[in-house]
């Protein structure tokens, strides 16, 4: 009898020790894998979603997130929090004139309403955790995501298994208050890139933030297609004074990496400047658009601030080259001092 309580006693600590050391806190957290439910995309350049309605008596703080992805299946994935989902289905298209799984509805977009990106993945980028005290807040009657959607975009069928694909993502959580709020704000440049050219794709917009409130920038992602070389972001003062937040190959895996000072702070007025040199050695010039033949250019900045008021603008957007520029006065960012060369290259 001593034996099992002992057995039960050391059981228990074990647990609670491994509960509490997940991720950077030191807080109870759990994980729920979000995961389409077996989709199988007939045609390449498919793109689906699957939603998941949250708890609204109660509030959560997602603090990581895990991929449950392979590059070779899913070309990229996205998390949204909505107000409303693009469909209630547990499976829908949702990519809007992509091809389109055979036996499913369609929706124009993952979120019917409140779209936010909470999260993003490619090329087998590994997990990311949150820094201590910051969590994405979901759920209860005090946030405005209701739903998270999941979209995973299928470039190639070629290694769906037969009985379905259920790439995903792992979510940890918890219902500790969390004193900062996560939130992420991305850019996203339209535009063409001639034939055996090399064309920077920019995008700059000032931020809008409430009186006095300071956003803190802690990790960057950036997202091409095979085009791009190098992605960078920056924080443009009033001043034209740049301060880097962060620059990648875009060939490498396709992670949140920390910012390049975490010091940076932004606030009302500050511009989000960003950059994607893209490489065009093909014989055809590409446009920007949502298939593996088309390109991207995405630089996402995740970042938190004090209390439970994140940005509500959520996205950046430029109609891209050859109208838009960063130095163009009348279509473009009016921008001076621009670090030319240091924005095109990788250390």
């Amino acid at each position: 009898m001593k034996s099992f309580w002992v057995k039960f006693v050391t059981l228990f600590f074990i647990l609670q020790i491994e509960d509490a050391c997940r991720g950077s806190l030191s807080i109870p957290t759990r994980d729920f894998s979000l995961r389409l439910p077996q989709a199988k995309p007939t045609q390449p350049e498919t793109y689906v979603c699957t939603p998941l309605r949250l708890d609204k008596s109660s509030t959560y703080y997602i603090v990581g997130f895990e991929p449950l992805a392979e590059k070779y299946t899913a070309h990229h994935m996205l998390l949204y929090g909505c107000k409303t989902p693009g469909r209630k289905d547990k499976l829908f298209n949702c990519g809007a004139m992509t091809a389109k799984q055979d036996d499913l509805n369609s929706a124009l977009s993952p979120c019917g309403s409140g779209s936010h990106v909470v999260y993003a993945w490619a090329l087998n980028a590994p997990e990311l955790i949150l820094p201590e005290g910051v969590g994405f807040r979901v759920g209860g009657s005090d946030s405005d995501i209701d739903w998270l959607v999941l979209q995973v975009h299928y470039a190639s069928i070629n290694m769906i298994p037969e009985e379905g694909d259920n790439t995903g993502v792992k979510l940890r959580y918890t219902n500790v208050p969390q004193p900062k709020s996560a939130g992420v704000y991305y850019s996203i440049s339209n535009g063409r890139m001639p034939s055996e050219t090399v064309t920077n794709v920019e995008a700059a917009c000032k931020l809008q933030t409430n009186s006095g409130q300071v956003i803190h920038p802690f990790a960057f992602r950036t997202h091409t297609h095979e085009l791009g070389t190098a992605v960078s972001g920056w924080k443009v003062s009033p001043d034209m004074k740049w301060t880097l937040l962060g620059k990648k190959d875009p060939q490498m895996p396709q992670m949140f990496y920390p910012i390049a000072d975490n010091t940076t702070t932004m606030t009302n007025g500050d511009l989000l400047a960003t950059r994607c040199t893209m490489d065009n050695f093909k014989d055809h010039a590409v446009w920007m658009g949502t298939t593996r033949e088309d390109e991207m250019c995405n630089f996402y900045m995740m970042y938190w601030v004090d209390g439970t008021e994140t940005l509500s603008q959520t996205i950046c957007s430029s109609i891209g080259p050859p109208i838009y520029s960063w130095d163009g006065w009348l279509l473009g960012g009016g921008l001076t001092n621009i670090p030319d060369n240091e924005a095109s290259s990788i250390d």
